[in-house]
């Protein structure tokens, strides 16, 4: 794997870098994950997708870091063939997954707004967990897909990653066969699929925006844009920290600008997402605060 500096003395700073953001992101996600599952309040779709959203998050981000560390602590860039692999699958599993949920949660922010008094049947408990399953059933078919299709092509190019954790554009600069056009058509296909989402959750909101605009009362058009906001701001950040890590253009690439903005994409996303969900949320806040302080029956 590439190595984010030479020295020992920056590579403890990374360490200590990285260490804690992985701590922030497991405190935040592990307190939603808490608040929500204790606080029979918080037990809507709404909480109930948060709390999946929370696994994924958690699940991302303990793919790539803890194995960075551990190269940073013992001074090592090594990773095993079967550890490559299962990065692989477990972050396109994982991506794949949250951004069906965050395309979910759109959707459930739609019926909420735009058609309350359908809310129950058509988001009762039985649909939610349907519609959660569906998310990490993808999710996981898609990683299948990817990573046999991946690591059944001959790797004959050197055995150097130019990142620090393995991912499908480095494996493939690897491959010496033209096999590798089968997975771009896959890309292909899974890019479409991603636009696909977009397009739902751009329309959803040019709904929901339409039906708030509509509210008569100035403190029913900010609840509703406080429910709606940090998921907006969930999926801005999911979507432009990993769209300029694969799209950005050549010119501005290079190992070290790779490096950053990988550590970007795959770090800030889980351990902001608590923070952004619990800012706005009164609720949440509420339980979190007396989860943290002993109070919570």
């Amino acid at each position: 794997l590439l190595a984010f500096a030479d020295t020992r003395e920056l590579q403890l700073l990374h360490f200590g870098l990285f260490l804690g953001i992985y701590l922030a992101a497991l405190l935040g996600n592990g307190l939603i994950l808490t608040a929500v599952a204790c606080n029979h309040r918080l037990h809507t779709p709404m909480y109930f997708f948060l709390l999946n959203l929370a696994l994924l998050d958690l699940g991302f981000i303990s793919t790539t870091i803890p194995k960075a560390m551990a190269n940073f602590l013992w001074d090592t860039r090594a990773i095993s063939y079967a550890g490559c692999a299962a990065q692989i699958f477990l972050l396109v599993f994982l991506f794949s997954a949250e951004f069906s949920l965050l395309t979910i949660m759109a959707y459930d922010r739609y019926i909420a707004i735009c058609q309350p008094l359908h809310y129950g049947t058509l988001l009762g408990s039985r649909a939610c967990a349907q519609m959660a399953a569906a998310a990490w059933g993808s999710g996981f078919l898609h990683a299948l897909l990817h990573t046999a299709n991946i690591f059944s092509l001959p790797l004959c190019h050197g055995n150097a990653v130019d990142q620090f954790f393995c991912e499908i554009p480095q494996i493939l600069k690897l491959s010496c066969s033209e096999s590798y056009l089968w997975e771009i058509r896959i890309t292909m296909a899974s890019a479409f699929l991603l636009c696909g989402c977009f397009v739902f959750i751009l329309l959803s909101y040019m709904q929901i925006f339409r039906a708030v605009l509509r509210i008569p009362s100035q403190q029913g058009r900010h609840k509703a844009f406080s429910t709606c906001l940090p998921h907006l701001a969930v999926v801005s950040l999911f979507l432009s920290t990993v769209l300029f890590a694969h799209l950005k253009p050549p010119s501005l690439s290079s190992p070290s600008l790779d490096l950053v903005v990988a550590a970007l994409y795959s770090m800030v996303p889980p351990a902001v997402n608590p923070l952004i969900y619990s800012m706005r949320n009164w609720d949440l806040k509420d339980t979190v605060q007396k989860l943290m302080t002993g109070c919570i029956s």
